[in-house]
């Protein structure tokens, strides 16, 4: 049997399968029905291509009359009075936000060519050229020409840093007392082995210096030396490059990730500048791979594992155990994602928190927005707790110099684990402050109302990704528009509808979401719950055992080949269809963006200053070791807020042993202070840490994404009161009770 087709029906398919040539059909009156049944608005959902209509297609609604008769003046006449009409629209008060947004393309493209330009214009730095010095017991001197810049010395050979070492390092005149002292390691010269060393030297009155190499001893060594000019002009240009990103970023002017990239753009172009444009290898190099192949593989895990209806049947339960309120259910998600983010990364937990959390809130009738802000935050406060929650705590412990200084595992989660209990119960109590008023986190209508908004939205995103470039797409984007018409017109019913009700009870709402939310594929949930749990079990060992020679990232891309294997996939395209590549290029660009701003010598720059401030209080050692706390501690905190916090800790692990061994101030305070602001600035700004930035796409995804404003409102404000409380701990252990070895 075939089926009929109404005439709303026939009319769309008339329309889609029409010759080029002709023009659309008419528009149809409101009684004939749609495809999907509900009225159907041919004249503002579904588009026709306007690549499909040939110069016999008249564009303009114009009735022209006998148009042989009008002369040629009139025509022009009607032609400039079309266009001065035109301009005056255009130019407009009405249409600012267009000219705006022109003038806003306008000067992104001269942005972007300036910097293709400054790029193309430079030659990459293809190799490094380093001077070869034997350094006895006499003065050996090496040219270098500054120009009246600092100088920034790499030293390659067995030798390691040593206030009391026997050789000196001196650059320039004498006189200013500014030596760099380090000491032959005796292991690395009878096993071969080298370190490289960097040193920062100020800058001298004189344009072309010396380096005068001395060794007090008997020995003779070979070191491998290389001298880089630090124009202050680079710190000037990397600060203006940050603030441009954050720009774009904080007003929403272009997506955060296309921000990203042309902050790296824009940064690669600086170091082109100074003549350190990098290899194209060496940017690749810049980009964590083991942080994108961690997200990448937990994405792909995360995607089939939604498939289960594991997500609901969490949801759900929640939901019991809270009882239908809203603060009891916010409370065990804020503690379950510390709790969890304290023993596996805390990116990790939000990839898995995160659907469960939206699809709870649409239980419950909550805008997901303000929950999933406050579950990220409080993951970065507990993945503060222990050695392997985040990524600062990791590159510390894991540093052989601080495994030298007596900072192991143990020491290090012991000492902060105690003060993160204070910090998230204040921080808890902050939240509750900050969310008082309960009805800005409950949606406002019913949960049908609110569901039906967000499908309609759903929708219209789902059409603006479809590019019309063939037949059949344009038709996928006119019906995704029509499905979004369709369930306008439900949401105007079910609003005219709406009469007030008795409000149900929680028995009754338990029955009917155990009729909406259940597993729906209990094989498939057994086949990803045991490759979940022998990667998050692989996650933890792979901290307390050796003998793993694979990182994280390598875990998680294994188990999602494992889970892709067993679940016997077929549509490949619908799980990648699930990950987050707008989120993993953000990354990529981050990356390369803070390795240049590195190159340009703004962290270094923030680290000189903390690092004078210190010494400036050489005087009553109490109170220098109390300044000290405090300036690493701000200092972090602030930093870590608008730059990524991976390439800052890396880079002050070595100031806090130069300070410490300097100074003589212990290095266990100043590590802790470190790491409290490395970890608690992450929730600072919405790109302050990785798992903000995933728990934004992800949200993203489902519809409910959130503004850098949004996260900032909240998250600034309790990174604040949070870092008030480490400051507080840490100066009643540190500097009362002196809570470390002399």
């Amino acid at each position: 049997m075939t089926s009929e087709k109404s005439t709303s029906d026939l009319q769309t398919l008339l329309h889609y399968n029409r010759p080029k040539s002709t023009p659309p059909a008419a528009n149809l009156t409101s009684k004939e029905e749609s495809t999907f049944g509900g009225p159907f608005r041919a004249s503002s959902v579904v588009p026709f291509d306007s690549r499909a209509i040939d110069e016999r297609t008249p564009l303009i609604g114009v009735v022209r009359g006998q148009s042989e008769t009008f002369s040629q003046n009139e025509e022009e006449d009607e032609e400039e009075t079309f266009d001065k009409q035109s301009l005056r629209d255009y130019f407009s008060w009405k249409n600012k936000w267009t000219i705006l947004n022109h003038i806003k393309i306008a000067v992104l493209l001269i942005i972007t060519s300036v910097c293709c330009i400054g790029i193309m214009m430079k030659e990459e730095i293809k190799t490094e050229h380093w001077h070869q010095v034997s350094v006895d017991n006499k003065i050996q001197y090496q040219e270098f020409d500054s120009h009246n810049n600092p100088v920034k010395l790499l030293l390659k050979g067995p030798i390691k840093e040593n206030t009391n070492g026997s050789l000196r390092v001196t650059f320039g005149d004498k006189s200013k007392n500014d030596t760099w002292k380090l000491e032959v390691d005796n292991n690395m010269l009878n096993s071969g082995d080298a370190a490289e060393i960097e040193h920062k030297f100020d800058k001298s009155a004189e344009s072309k210096e010396s380096i005068a190499f001395e060794l007090s001893s008997n020995l003779s060594v070979v070191l491998l030396w290389k001298g880089e000019e630090l124009p202050t002009a680079e710190i000037v240009y990397a600060a203006i490059i940050l603030l441009f990103v954050y720009i774009l970023i904080i007003f929403e002017l272009v997506h955060r990730t296309l921000a990203a990239i042309l902050g790296s753009l824009a940064a690669i172009a600086a170091l082109s500048l100074f003549d350190k444009r990098p290899e194209l290898g060496t940017i690749i190099s810049w980009i964590d791979m083991e942080t994108l192949m961690l997200l990448f593989g937990m994405m792909v895990i995360v995607s089939i594992f939604s498939e289960t209806g594991f997500f609901d049947s969490c949801a759900l339960q929640a939901y019991k155990l809270a009882k239908g309120k809203v603060w009891p259910l916010i409370t065990l998600l804020c503690v379950f994602s510390a709790v969890v983010s304290a023993f596996l990364d805390n990116v990790t937990t939000i990839l898995l928190l995160a659907p469960v959390t939206i699809r709870l809130c649409e239980v419950l009738n909550l805008d997901p927005k303000n929950i999933l802000i406050a579950e990220v935050l409080f993951s970065n406060i507990g993945g503060t707790a222990t050695a392997i929650g985040d990524p600062p705590n990791v590159i510390i412990v894991s540093n052989s110099d601080m495994k030298d200084k007596g900072i192991d595992f143990a020491t290090f989660t012991g000492h902060m684990c105690v003060g993160i209990v204070f910090v998230g119960f204040v921080g808890y109590g902050a939240l509750r402050l900050l969310y008082r008023d309960i009805n800005k986190l409950q949606n406002q209508g019913p949960p049908e109302i609110a569901e039906l908004k967000h499908e309609i939205e759903l929708w219209r995103r789902a059409a603006a990704r479809v590019s019309v470039v063939s037949r059949e797409e344009s038709i996928m984007k006119a019906l995704f528009q029509q499905k979004a018409v369709q369930r306008e017109n439900a949401l105007i019913k079910q609003l005219y509808r709406m009469r007030r009700t008795e409000k149900k009870d929680f028995q009754q709402n338990v029955r009917e979401l155990e009729r909406k939310y259940y597993i729906t594929d209990r094989w498939l949930l057994v086949k990803t719950g045991l490759v979940l749990v022998g990667v998050i079990l692989c996650f933890f060992l792979h901290s307390f055992i050796d003998g793993m020679h694979i990182d994280l990232g390598w875990i998680a891309v294994i188990g999602a080949i494992f889970l892709l294997v067993v679940a016997d996939i077929k549509e490949m395209e619908n799980i990648l269809h699930r990950v987050e590549w707008a989120t993993l290029i953000f990354f990529a660009a981050l990356f390369v963006l803070m390795e240049a701003l590195t190159e340009l010598q703004l962290i270094d720059w923030i680290n000189t200053q903390v690092t004078d401030w210190i010494r400036g209080l050489e005087d009553d050692k109490k109170q220098q070791l109390a300044v000290a706390i405090l300036l690493i501690l701000w200092v972090s905190a602030i930093a870590s807020s608008f730059i990524d916090n991976i390439p800052y800790t890396t880079a002050m692990i070595p100031v806090l042993l130069q300070i410490s061994e300097s100074e003589n101030i212990p290095l266990q305070p100043l590590t802790f202070a470190l790491a409290f602001g490395a970890c608690l600035g992450g929730n600072g700004t919405l790109i302050g840490a990785s798992a903000n930035v995933v728990c934004a796409g992800i949200a993203e995804q489902h519809g409910y994404g959130f503004s850098f404003k949004e996260f900032f409102k909240v998250g600034f404000p309790l990174m604040l009161v949070t870092t008030v409380i480490a400051m507080f701990y840490l100066l009643i252990c540190h500097v009362a009770f002196k809570w470390h070895p002399d």
